[in-house]
């Protein structure tokens, strides 16, 4: 289930005895559980029918033990298990039994499940694992312990696009003036990650509060991690030649803090898609972001306009020029070495020249 499916259910009073929210995404884990709390308890009722309990500290025996037991304060309750992964069995003894007694508390559940205590949700929050590579299957263990769960939520990262539409919906609620291009610079220097989104958009609506328009230069500003706006004017004056305007952008990055073999790494990967479109005939943005996405390759409309303009200041053997020149850079960067702009300024000189 997603979260949007679990919000509305419990927006039309659908409530679970006992529901897992599933996955390594914050804001929409910490949402569900708001939504969950506000719909279910009324707000006189919370500070003695919400409970919250750390698997980590304390056995899923004692959780449940307290959810059969009634209440004389809180004719409804909530209880919160944090850490829910700690149930796990962590191996088996000589015996064949699970270590610690744990492998038996899914039974307890599935128990406790069967015959649920009326007028209490018991709410299992698993964060500790993603949906991909190896924690798929430490991921796939939890699922299979709280199988009896009716209710599962899937709090995985959003991709480029849901974010790109949070992140409106959001700005669009704050009131926020904003463009489309910076908030595609806001959510793809954020990582896709909707709680630091949500945090930022709330930072520049305070900032905006007089009504002023957020421009692309209040977002590197503001935003620590917007640092690519800045990095892509870098390979614009490279393309450009202009030999001057590129060591003032270097400079600016270096009063900046930016790291600059992280600086160099993004170079990379814009040359490198620059490239792969040239010798593929890609000449159009949408066709660039549709045809990167086949291969797996996902990105904004804002990102295949920059790697489109990458591609228009550069000849296929330019690029390839330039990513000969980054490899020399990257190897001068590891090595022992006075300092890294000293590297990065002969990479422009040669570049440039």
């Amino acid at each position: 289930m997603t979260p949007q499916q679990f919000l509305a259910r419990i927006r039309q009073g659908e409530f679970p005895p006992a529901c897992l929210l599933l996955g390594p995404e914050p804001y929409q884990r910490d949402y569900c559980r708001k939504v969950l709390i506000e719909q279910f308890l009324p707000e006189a009722d919370r500070p003695a029918g919400l409970t919250e309990y750390d698997l980590e500290e304390t056995g899923l025996n004692v959780v449940l033990e307290d959810a059969r037991s009634l209440s004389l304060f809180a004719p409804r309750r909530v209880i919160r298990v944090l850490n829910a992964e700690a149930a796990l069995p962590r191996g088996k003894a000589a015996g064949g039994e699970a270590e610690e007694g744990r492998g038996g508390e899914a039974g307890e559940l599935a128990g406790y499940l069967s015959r649920p205590t009326p007028e209490v949700v018991v709410l299992f929050e698993a964060g500790r694992f993603g949906f991909e590579g190896e924690d798929k299957t430490r991921l796939e263990r939890v699922r299979k312990f709280y199988a009896p769960v009716p209710v599962v939520v899937e709090c995985a990262p959003l991709r480029p696009e849901q974010a790109r539409q949070f992140a409106r919906n959001l700005a669009r609620r704050a009131g926020l003036p904003i463009g489309e291009a910076e908030l595609d610079l806001l959510v793809e220097a954020l990582g896709n990650e909707v709680a630091r989104i949500a945090a930022e958009i709330e930072k520049l609506r305070v900032w905006s509060a007089g009504g002023r328009t957020v421009t692309a230069a209040d977002v590197s500003a503001l935003v620590p991690e917007a640092r690519s706006a800045t990095i892509f004017e870098l390979v614009e004056a490279l393309g450009r030649r202009d030999r001057a305007a590129a060591l003032d952008v270097l400079d600016t990055l270096i009063r900046q803090g930016e790291y600059l073999p992280l600086a160099l790494s993004f170079l990379s990967t814009q040359f490198r898609l620059a490239l792969a479109a040239k010798q593929a005939g890609w000449r159009r943005p949408d066709q660039i972001q549709a045809q990167a996405g086949r291969l797996g390759v996902r990105m904004w409309p804002a990102r295949a306009e920059q790697v489109y303009r990458t591609a228009g200041a550069f000849s296929a053997g330019q690029l390839a020029s330039a990513l000969r020149l980054v490899y020399a850079a990257d190897k001068a960067l590891r090595d022992a070495r006075p300092d890294d702009r000293v590297t990065l300024e002969a990479f422009i000189f040669r570049l440039t020249g």
